[in-house]
């Protein structure tokens, strides 16, 4: 059997989140009169005498382990329609996965070219098309903290460019969003007013078409950082911007 180890956080409502998620648990016995309704069966006439257990949820796309779409980055990807998340092909989803260790880079930090060199030196990997390249900022050990939503490093419109032209269309992160916090940017963009400081990893996107996931966990966790499978396929919304996904990575037995 192969190993099977969960890269996602959970869907919860959490001080982390500050995208609204709200989660209502409705019980067996709540849903008894339901029965009479589909099946005519009184209490007393259901095999256990309980109903069926069902959550109500209200959330953004955008909240817990998700794939971002390049719909979400811009109405524009490569000159044409930017394609929403049911629109981009499953094959993407489904590849070897690469881990580029950036636990050593500060907060706010914007990831280079050469630092993505210098990590694929260190684990003697070289990208080839199609791989899954995940980055390790260590954020995720801030869940269910409010400072997770400002944590970590994060890429840059050069980087991420750089990786796509690697062959990779998928990639993703340990941290709240692909690019830096959201509070460094911002401070940032104040002194210089530099329009490349917004979200300009997301906006590569307009140049060419990615797809990147968000809020990854347990990096730490695998035995090695690459020689597996990553399975990040995200659920089918009609239009959407994003879609979650219960991301994994699968070792070989």
């Amino acid at each position: 059997m192969p190993r099977i180890y969960d890269l996602s956080v959970p869907t919860e409502d959490s001080p982390s989140e500050p995208l609204p998620v709200k989660v209502v648990h409705s019980h067996h016995d709540a849903n008894i009169p339901v029965f009479d309704m589909f099946f005519g069966a009184k209490k007393d006439e259901i095999p256990d005498k309980t109903g069926w257990a069902v959550d109500d949820l209200s959330l953004s796309t955008h909240a817990g382990t998700h794939v971002d779409a390049p719909w979400h980055y811009s109405p524009q990807a490569e000159g044409k329609k930017a394609r929403t998340i049911d629109q981009i092909p499953l094959e993407w989803f489904f590849h070897d996965g690469v881990i580029l260790d950036m636990r050593d880079k500060p907060r706010g930090y914007g990831i280079t070219i050469e630092d993505l060199k210098t990590a694929l030196l260190k684990i003697k990997y070289t990208l080839k098309s199609w791989d899954i390249v995940l980055i390790q900022t260590g954020a995720d050990k801030l869940w269910g903290e409010a400072s997770y939503f400002s944590a970590g490093c994060g890429m840059t419109e050069e980087s991420t460019l750089w990786l796509i032209d690697q062959g990779c269309r998928v990639m993703g992160t340990d941290a709240w969003g692909w690019d830096r916090p959201f509070d460094v940017l911002k401070e940032e963009f104040a002194k210089t007013h530099d329009k490349s400081l917004v979200w300009g990893a997301h906006k590569a996107g307009i140049k060419k078409e990615y797809c990147h996931i968000e809020k990854l966990a347990n990096l730490d966790k695998l035995p090695r950082p690459y020689g597996f499978k990553v399975a990040c396929f995200p659920v089918k919304i009609t239009g959407g911007s994003a879609g979650w996904s219960r991301v994994v990575a699968i070792f070989p037995d």
